[in-house]
C-alpha cells in the first residue's frame, strides 16, 4: 500500500495539505535566494575584496548542484526521498549560515557549495517525493503550482535583496531565510513520517559518482570557456561530459529517441531557447534604446507572470494531453523568441518587448510543467531520482551551453547583429523541439 494508491484528492485537501505548503515553501525560499544573490553579489565581493572572483560564487554553486543531482536521484532510487531532503535541508542551512557569516572569499565560496549541494538533493528529491504522494491525475497541479512558485521571487525578490543590502547587510540574503527553510521542513515532517518502505531495487549504474563529478566539472568549464572564449577548456569541458552524460542520462536523449529520452532533451532545449534569449533583453534594450535598468526588467517580470499562469492553466486542463502542451509550448517560445528579434535595430518597436517576452513566458509554463509529469509517469518506482536528475541535468546543461554560445555571438560582432543571429538560432530550435516532440512523447507513458 503506498500513498498513490489513495483515492486522488486536491491539493490543499486535508491530507495534502502540509506536504503541498512545504514543498512550495522550500522551493519559494530556493528562488528567492538564487534571485537575492545576483543582486546582492557586487556589495559581496566588493566587502569580501574579491573582485576578482566575481564569477565563481556563480560557478561553485552551479557545479554542486549538478553533482548533487546525481548523488540524490541515486539516493530517492535506493532509500526513498526522506533520506535525500534531510540532507538537502542540513546542506542547505549550513550553506546559509556559512555564506552569511562569511569574512572571506574563501568562506563564501565554501558556503555556495554546501548551498548548491542542498538545493541538487532537495529538488531531485522533491520530484519523487511528489510521484509518492501524489495521485497521477494530481500532478499536472503540482508541477503548475512549483512554477507558481517561482513568480513572487521573481517579482520581488531583487527588490527585497537589494533593500537588505542597501539598509541591513547582504549578509541577510541567506541568514534571513533560515527561519522560513526551517519552516518548510516541520510542515514536510507528517508526510515523509507516512511514505511506505522503499522497496524497488534500482538497476546496476557503474560509474554514477565518477559521471556527477564529470559533469559538474564539465558544465562550468563549458560555460566559462565559451563566455571567455578559452577554447582549449571547452574541449577539455566536452571531454569529461561525452562518457558523463552517456552514464547520467536515459540511453537516446542526446538521439531524440522516442518516450523517455525525448521527454528528457525537451527539458533541455526548453530552457537552453528561453534563457539564452533571456539573457541578452535587458542588455538590448539599455545599450540599443536606452532604457533604463527598471525599464529594461519589465519584460522579465511579463514572462515570469506569463510563466506562472500558462502553468497553472495547464494544471486545471487534464483532458488536454500533456504532450499536446509540449509542442504547444515549444511553439509559443518559438514565436516569442522570433518576435523578439525585432527589438535588436534601433528602430524596432521596443514597446512591444514586454508583450512579446510574455508570450515566450507562456510557452514556458505550459510545456515545462507538462514535461515533468510525462517523465514521472514513464519513470517506474526505482528510476525516479534517476530520471529526475537527469531532467535536472539536461536543462542545466542546455542553459550553460545556449547562454555561453550567445556571449560569444554578442562579442564576436557587432551587437545588434549577434542578437539578430542569436534569437532567430534558438527560434528554429524551438521549432526543431515542437517537431521532435508532440506524439513522439505519447510513448513516454507506455515506457
Amino acid at each position: 500500500m503506498t500513498l498513490t494508491a489513495r483515492e486522488p484528492s486536491r491539493l490543499w485537501s486535508p491530507e495534502r495539505r502540509w506536504p503541498t505548503t512545504g514543498i512550495l515553501l522550500l522551493v519559494t525560499l530556493f528562488a528567492f535566494e538564487a534571485m537575492g544573490v545576483g543582486t546582492a553579489m557586487p556589495t559581496m565581493v566588493r566587502e569580501l575584496k574579491g573582485e576578482a572572483l566575481y564569477a565563481w560564487p556563480f560557478l561553485a554553486n552551479l557545479a554542486a548542484s549538478v553533482m548533487a543531482t546525481v548523488f540524490s536521484g541515486r539516493l530517492s532510487d535506493r532509500r526513498g526521498p526522506k533520506p535525500a531532503i534531510l540532507i538537502g535541508v542540513v546542506l542547505f542551512l549550513a550553506g546559509l549560515v556559512v555564506a552569511g557569516v562569511a569574512e572571506n572569499m574563501a568562506v563564501l565560496l565554501a558556503g555556495r557549495v554546501l548551498q548548491g549541494f542542498g538545493v541538487g538533493f532537495l529538488i531531485v528529491a522533491v520530484y519523487v517525493l511528489i510521484a509518492v504522494a501524489y495521485p497521477e491525475d494530481s500532478r499536472p497541479a503540482v508541477f503548475g503550482a512549483l512554477s507558481a512558485a517561482w513568480v513572487i521571487p521573481s517579482l520581488v525578490g531583487p527588490a527585497v535583496a537589494g533593500w537588505a543590502t542597501e539598509h541591513l547587510s547582504w549578509r541577510w540574503v541567506f541568514l534571513g531565510i533560515i527561519p522560513l527553510v526551517l519552516l518548510g521542513i516541520v510542515l514536510l515532517v507528517p508526510v515523509l513520517k507516512k511514505l511506505p518502505p522503499h522497496a524497488e531495487t534500482p538497476p546496476m549504474r557503474k560509474y554514477l559518482p565518477l559521471a556527477a563529478v564529470a559533469v559538474g566539472l564539465g558544465v562550468v568549464g563549458l560555460s566559462w570557456g565559451l563566455q571567455h572564449r578559452t577554447w582549449w577548456l571547452i574541449a577539455v569541458a566536452l571531454l569529461l561530459l561525452a562518457p558523463a552524460l552517456r552514464v547520467l542520462l536515459p540511453k537516446g536523449t542526446l538521439l531524440a529517441r522516442r518516450g523517455l529520452p525525448v521527454t528528457i532533451l525537451a527539458r533541455g532545449l526548453l530552457a537552453g531557447t528561453f534563457f539564452a534569449v533571456e539573457g541578452f533583453i535587458p542588455l538590448t534594450l539599455s545599450v540599443v534604446h536606452g532604457y533604463s535598468p527598471l525599464e529594461a526588467g519589465i519584460p522579465l517580470t511579463l514572462s515570469a507572470l506569463g510563466w506562472a499562469s500558462a502553468s497553472m492553466w495547464a494544471s486545471r486542463h487534464p483532458e488536454i494531453e500533456r504532450h499536446t502542451l509540449v509542442r504547444t509550448g515549444f511553439l509559443f517560445v518559438a514565436t516569442g523568441v522570433a518576435a523578439v528579434t525585432l527589438i535588436a535595430p534601433t528602430w524596432g518597436p521596443a514597446f512591444l518587448t514586454p508583450v512579446l517576452w510574455a508570450v515566450a513566458g507562456a510557452g514556458m509554463g505550459m510545456a515545462t510543467s507538462s514535461v515533468g509529469v510525462l517523465m514521472m509517469a514513464a519513470s517506474p518506482e526505482a528510476d525516479r531520482g534517476f530520471n529526475s536528475a537527469a531532467l535536472q541535468i539536461s536543462d542545466m546543461l542546455f542553459s550553460a551551453t545556449m547562454i555561453g554560445l550567445g556571449g560569444v555571438l554578442v562579442v564576436a560582432t557587432a551587437p545588434t547583429a549577434g542578437v539578430v543571429v542569436l534569437n532567430l538560432s534558438m527560434a528554429a530550435l524551438a521549432v526543431v523541439g515542437a517537431i521532435l516532440t508532440g506524439p513522439r512523447m505519447r510513448a513516454t507513458l507506455e515506457t
